[in-house]
């Protein structure tokens, strides 16, 4: 390839589209979920196991990685990829939403964002430019603009500021940015308001990037404002570049965000449910605390290929559970990525088969589709 990014829809079923985004550490097949290594790790999932659940790309964090252990020794020890020993495409977030998110204390500007540190106490100061400098030390495939994410709720008046800005600061992104091995992707904000997601689509989009993202969602909203926000942006965003839905994980929010034309999906959901002995078993979510899997010598699920669904158990999970075993908290992992990973390429096979819409139809028929409700 001419370019080291690309983007080639292959099929499409309605504004469904099953495509292939290129990238220098291969190809991802689209749609689909990106598991999260928040500090270049998917929690207590070795990289061999990640691939094995059918990952292709995953994500880690900018904010994260800044503060431990640092970009430069990231950037010492070869780069990302090496660092965590990941040979597939990584993307970086830009540290924004954790910056408005986590810290306690901070102030924004129209320069940047001042904050306090949560290890330390110190100050730090985040720019887009100190962002993008960040990511380009890191390496990964795929970095996000600096953007600022309004939580929910926040005024009509906040929200614009946001978009403004968001607006400003992906300027300064495109100018600091000096790898062309690393697609940098802006982010459309605009709270829960249409006027102001279609604005921040149209002055994102004036900007010939390598792919764009819906940020600023599941921030505290309800679930049902989550389509209503995709469905106005997706027709905003360009045919033939990838879209992102930044922080969405479930099987109902990305079927629907699927069907309006969303390619790619990161959520912290698999991991974090199997901390807490929580399995996705085809949508469902069961808590093998419950003293039914005690005796129960059935596999998770008997149609997963994963590695814990074909040697283990559910009486021993729930042992190992129980025991607070670290073993454990893996073998849960491992079923949940892969859980998630079958869900969303499974979607990917129904727009090339053609028979997309009776499979949204299943899903979205689901009690368990739409928060993975706890039947057991």
């Amino acid at each position: 390839m001419a370019q080291p990014f690309s983007f080639r829809v292959i099929k499409t079923a309605g504004h469904a589209r099953a495509g292939i985004f290129y990238t220098p550490h291969g190809p991802v097949l689209t749609p689909t979920f990106m598991p999260v290594g928040t500090l270049g790790t998917v929690k207590g999932v070795a990289p061999d196991q990640l691939a094995h659940t059918g990952a292709q790309m995953i994500l880690a964090n900018t904010y994260h990685l800044h503060l431990q252990p640092g970009e430069e020794i990231v950037q010492h020890c070869g780069g990302l990829h090496r660092f965590m020993n990941w040979s597939g495409p990584i993307l970086t977030d830009s540290g924004g939403f954790q910056v408005f998110s986590l810290s306690s204390l901070r102030q924004i500007t129209d320069e940047g964002v001042t904050f306090q540190s949560p290890r330390n106490g110190n100050l730090i100061h985040f720019t887009p430019e100190k962002s993008i400098q960040i990511q380009n030390a890191l390496g990964a495939d795929v970095i996000m603009a600096f953007d600022e994410c309004p939580p929910y709720p926040a005024s009509y008046d906040e929200v614009n500021n946001a978009v403004n800005r968001t607006t400003q600061w992906l300027k300064r992104c495109i100018n600091a940015h000096a790898r062309s091995d690393q697609a940098l992707f802006g982010i459309v904000q605009g709270g829960v308001y249409p006027e102001l997601r279609r604005l921040s689509a149209q002055q994102i989009t004036e900007y010939d990037l390598p792919g764009y993202a819906i940020g600023g969602v599941s921030v505290g909203e309800p679930s049902e404002l989550i389509h209503d926000i995709v469905k106005t942006v997706a027709p905003y965003l360009p045919q033939d570049k990838p879209r992102y839905l930044m922080g969405v994980g479930t099987y109902r929010e990305m079927a629907l965000a699927i069907s309006a034309g969303v390619d790619l999906f990161d959520c912290v959901i698999p991991t974090r449910l199997a901390r807490h002995g929580a399995v996705l078993v085809r949508g469902e979510r069961w808590n093998l605390k419950n003293r039914a899997f005690q005796r129960d010598e059935q596999p998770l699920d008997s149609t997963c290929p994963c590695y814990t669904c074909q040697h283990f158990s559910r009486a021993y999970l729930s042992h190992l559970f129980r025991s607070r075993e670290l073993l454990g908290y893996t073998l849960l992992s491992i079923h949940n990525l892969t859980e998630l990973m079958r869900f969303s390429l499974g979607l990917r096979q129904a727009i090339i088969n053609g028979n997309f819409v009776e499979k949204l139809q299943s899903i979205l028929s689901s009690s368990a589709s739409s928060i993975y409700k706890n039947s057991n």
